[in-house]
């Protein structure tokens, strides 16, 4: 494990850009600061520490040092009087491109039923997995191919709707700033064509079709083993019968939604493709409408793995509409999506309960002319007053960010970079640069900016997670783990006997051990990682 202390001088670890606004925080009594190249050891800017503010979510009081003076591109460190040190950072016109491109090659990384290969997975790869027919539950006799997709997180389950969340973050990404994905090509499929992004989310939407009841249209809730594997066992390894869950409603309704995304993103590369994912959404629609009251999902008898549960289904819903609505202009979507925008379920959320959000920015991105005024102007104010109260909270925080002390939850990192999609979402709407100011104050907290000095995203950073509750990283006897992936962070919930047992009354910001045992602190998922590239991408577009 990685000693865990409070560190007096908190940065960025992945850098700053060259003109923007550069902050360091620091706690403690500090007053004077100076910044050093670390090429020449020269000390090229000295300034002073404002007042201290008291920041009771990390148990500290934090002061701000901004340096934004020094724009030579080059890499720096941050030193105080008393001879603490900064962990080494960059300045660069767009510092976050390699970081931008980790983010999302952590998805081939959790590739199920391939070999991952040296050439392109380095010293991280493994044998192909999980290449077995899965069991229906409630059908025994029935076997079906359950091959390909993500690996959910730090074990090796495969879900619908939390899939179907990643997808949407990184398609939403490749709408809003293409540019930021030009000219990678670092997956085998990589054809300089197809943008690399849109490749590897065709690697989940391949296995998401194979998720779909047929007949019915209706979609599986998951596919998983009985019981988590072991926290050593490599995917090869990883034998046990495979399940597929029943289904359920709001993995249906996540379905339809990612899928008419998807038809609407891939017709000018693959209009064949295209065509498949509209079929496939519009077929779980018609489930959807047919099945209007639908118990949420629970685990079925002897199934122990992440449930995933969701008694609400009607942001799901809403999220489907407006995406068919969006990609084929049919009334029927658009009178479907208004109805059920007036009942009460949140709109502005993008986590994988809450998928409303989805929906909202949906109806907002297919434009006002195509709208109803009245719901278009009240999504809109609706969602430009969430991220204003975003930034209040951001503005009274130590560290910056929107975090509330009760939001320190299991996978906090989640909200952090859902929030900051929201406030780049009301930049695009608005075109107020405040927003995007403060969304990347929460990258800066992600890549090290935080009360515990640390990066949350592995391979980026002098002192970036080293074990995460990841099986990979912990049975492939490589030091270093899986690069690119995005820990869960504080949760002041203490959920793990590694945690109770090591962070009592830590304050909740602090509520984090970078241990392979902690899998409510440091585990790592697909949709904590795909916010994160939205965000990085707005920097580098």
């Amino acid at each position: 494990m990685s000693e865990q202390r409070l560190r007096t001088i908190t940065v960025n670890q992945a850098g700053y850009s060259s003109a923007g606004e550069k902050l360091a925080l620091f706690t403690g009594e500090v007053s004077r600061f100076r910044v050093v190249n670390l090429q020449t050891g020269s000390v090229v800017f000295t300034g002073e520490t404002g007042e201290g503010v008291e920041d009771k979510p990390s148990g500290s009081r934090v002061h701000t040092g901004i340096f934004s003076a020094v724009t030579t591109p080059r890499q720096y460190r941050i030193e105080d009087e008393d001879g603490q040190a900064s962990p080494a950072f960059v300045i660069a016109d767009k510092p976050y491109g390699d970081l931008q491109q980790g983010l999302l090659k952590a998805f081939y990384y959790y590739r199920c039923g391939v070999e991952l290969s040296g050439e392109y997975a380095g010293p991280w790869g493994h044998e192909a997995c999980h290449l077995a027919a899965g069991t229906v539950i409630g059908q025994p006799e029935l076997k079906l191919d359950s091959c390909g997709g993500w690996h959910d997180a730090g074990d090796y389950g495969k879900y619908s709707g939390p899939g179907a969340k990643a997808v949407a973050d990184l398609l939403l990404a490749w709408e809003l700033y293409p540019a930021a994905f030009a000219g990678a090509f670092t997956l085998p499929e990589s054809d300089g064509l197809m943008p690399d992004v849109l490749l590897e989310c065709k690697v989940e939407l391949d296995w998401l079709f194979k998720m779909q009841e047929t007949g019915s249209g209706a979609v599986y809730h998951k596919l998983t083993t009985q019981n988590f594997p072991g926290l050593e066992v490599m995917p090869e390894e990883d034998t046990a019968e495979l399940y597929f869950s029943p289904v359920s409603a709001a993995a249906t309704g996540d379905f339809a939604g990612v899928m008419a995304m998807a038809a609407r993103v891939y017709k000018p590369f693959d209009e064949a493709y295209a065509a498949r994912c509209l079929e496939a959404a519009v077929t779980a629609w018609n489930w959807l409408e047919a099945h209007p009251e639908e118990p949420g999902f629970t685990n079925p008898p002897g199934i122990t793995t992440g449930e995933y549960g969701d008694e609400e289904d009607r942001d799901e819903r809403f999220w489907a509409a407006a995406e068919l609505f969006r990609t084929t202009g049919g009334e029927q979507y658009h009178s479907a999506a208004r109805e059920l925008a007036k009942l009460p379920f949140p709109k502005y959320s993008l986590g994988w309960a809450d998928m409303g959000g989805y929906g909202t920015l949906a109806y907002l991105l297919n434009g006002e002319a195509q709208s109803e005024p009245y719901l278009y102007a009240e999504l809109k104010q609706g969602l430009l007053a969430e991220a204003a109260r975003l930034l209040r909270q951001s503005r009274k925080d130590g560290y910056r960010i929107s975090l509330l002390e009760e939001d320190y939850i299991w996978g906090s990192n989640m909200l952090v970079m859902n929030n900051a999609m929201l406030l780049l979402a009301a930049e695009h709407f608005s075109g107020n640069a405040e927003y995007a100011d403060c969304a990347l104050d929460h990258l800066h907290y992600l890549l090290g900016r935080n009360v515990l000095g640390i990066s949350y995203v592995t391979g980026f950073g002098e002192h970036a997670v080293m074990h995460p509750h990841h099986r990979p990283s912990v049975g492939d006897n490589v030091a270093e783990p899986v690069p690119g992936l995005v820990s869960g962070g504080p949760d002041r919930g203490l959920h793990d006997e590694y945690v109770q047992e090591h962070l009592q009354g830590k304050p909740a910001a602090q509520c984090f051990v970078d241990h392979e045992a902690s899998y409510s602190t440091n585990e790592v998922t697909i949709y904590w990682n795909s916010p994160a590239v939205f965000v990085t991408a707005r920097f580098n577009s």
